[in-house]
């Protein structure tokens, strides 16, 4: 029996306003799943309503106060863990081990923002004795969260987490194609404790949705997570509006190995970024730049582990059949430029990755930096590979994209591996498996977006500051 399910506004389930649903789909076995309400401008304006009128209360509440709330919500995300991975699963197909880590993750986010949020003040400025003057950080007002469909539940969190904790109020709107699992998180947030109306979610498309909230006069900041042509669409509209953003749009990142690195490491840095989500991760590094020495043994390694994965076992499906059919078009496109991969390269023909959206996890080796394959964001389980001469030839080919999210050095000369990583351009480099958690900030430079997502960066994105100053004579 399919179940329906509505948009959440004012602290309850709400159905659409002109009554209509949207159908999602299983990726892993291409079934009919649930119905997602069918949003529409007159859903926004609902919701951004309510926003705007539960907003001031929670803003004027003590840090304290919101943190205790943040924690019951994280409380209650690990509480509500199998329905909210089922729900998951449903829509994206993914495994149990990368359902069980983002979950963490989620649960994570309110918890870290519940304890940094006791932290955040403004500061006093020394104007003289005649002078007290301080700074606040306050809150935007409403905030709309918009955020795609490769990891919706942990997206969502990681942006909502923030942004209630410095006092604003959100409207999120999911992907129509992953909407389930935010609608669960709202509904648990409110029985946890958060006020009617400070998390309001509103399902269905980008034009019927996403661009009204977008354009809404209320909303006071936006944050996004998606493709560059989205983004820059709403961007569009913010500077319209003369709004600020959080973009977050993906990349083409490079995953350097030097000779003298730790090549066990190394090869499972690159087999994880092919196969963690089926590589529908905005910081995926898909392009392994090895050393010419060690290139063809490190290209060996990754293209006979990436053949052994397992479908549905060690790598989920891709989630969208429009994704689907554009990694299928990024095959196409390098056999018609003449690259040939040493590994994959097809969808399944039979076995049990047949019945679903599953791509083999493919491997170009040594391909021109120039083709379609070496420079478009794929976003699947897709790497090429490219040697390199020496130091600065790597970092020429790691910088030779439009993108900047993130990267990775592995070299056995750990001086080398932090001068290549401050010379590198993106937000996030890890060297030698450097951790990158929910405390590093996040995001990116060049075509990759501006602002920043985890960190105590996020709180102050969600906050303005204001100065005051009080003569004392």
């Amino acid at each position: 029996m399919t179940t329906r399910h509505e948009h959440w506004i004012q602290g309850k389930a709400v159905p659409p306003a002109n009554g209509a649903y949207l159908p999602t789909l299983d990726p892993a076995t291409r079934e009919a799943g649930d119905e997602i309400a069918a949003g529409t401008s007159a859903d926004v304006d609902h919701a951004v309503a309510s926003a705007a009128a539960a907003q001031p209360a929670w803003a004027a509440a003590s840090g304290a106060e919101r943190s205790a709330v943040l924690h019951r919500v994280a409380d209650a995300i690990e509480a509500d863990a199998e329905t909210l991975m089922e729900l998951e699963r449903a829509c994206t197909g993914k495994i149990p081990a990368q359902l069980r880590s983002e979950l963490d993750m989620s649960a994570g986010y309110f918890r870290y923002y519940a304890g940094i949020l006791r932290t955040h003040h403004g500061r006093t400025i020394d104007l003289g004795h005649d002078n007290h003057t301080y700074t606040r950080l306050e809150p935007y007002g409403v905030v709309a969260a918009i955020t795609p469909w490769n990891l919706p539940l942990n997206q969502a969190c990681r942006a909502l987490a923030p942004a209630l904790a410095v006092g604003n109020a959100v409207v999120a709107k999911p992907s129509e194609l992953t909407s389930a699992s935010t609608v669960r998180l709202a509904r648990l947030a409110t029985e946890a404790g958060l006020p009617d109306g400070l998390l309001n979610v509103v399902t269905g498309t980008g034009p019927e949705v996403g661009s009204p909230l977008a354009s809404h006069p209320v909303v006071r900041r936006i944050m996004f997570t998606g493709s560059v042509a989205t983004g820059r669409a709403l961007g569009h509209i913010a500077a319209d509006r003369l709004i600020p953003m959080t973009l977050e749009l993906g990349g083409k990142s490079p995953l350097v190995v030097f000779a003298d690195a730790d090549l066990d490491r190394a090869v499972g840095a690159a087999v994880t970024a092919i196969a963690m989500n089926s590589g529908q991760v905005c910081s995926a590094t898909t392009r392994l730049l090895v050393e010419a020495s060690a290139h063809d043994e490190v290209v060996a390694r990754v293209a006979d582990a990436v053949g052994r994965l397992e479908p549905g076992v060690d790598f989920g499906p891709i989630i969208t059949e429009a994704q689907f059919h554009s990694v299928l078009g990024h095959f196409a496109a390098a056999e018609a430029e003449g690259a040939v991969p040493v590994t994959g390269g097809s969808g399944y023909a039979d076995g049990p990755g047949a019945k679903g959206l599953y791509v083999r996890p493919t491997v170009y080796a040594g391909v021109r930096p120039d083709l379609r394959i070496a420079r478009e964001e794929v976003f699947g389980p897709v790497m090429v590979t490219m040697p390199f001469a020496d130091e600065a030839d790597a970092l020429a080919i790691a910088n030779d994209t439009e993108y900047g999210l993130v990267a990775g050095v592995w070299s056995g000369d750990v001086a080398r591996g932090l001068r290549l990583a401050e010379r590198i351009d993106a937000g996030q480099v890890a060297v030698n498996g450097g951790a990158l958690t929910i405390e590093t900030p996040f995001g990116g430079f060049k075509q990759s977006g501006y602002g920043r997502e985890k960190g105590i960066e996020a709180l102050h994105d969600y906050a303005q500051v204001k100065t005051i100053s009080l003569s004392i004579r």
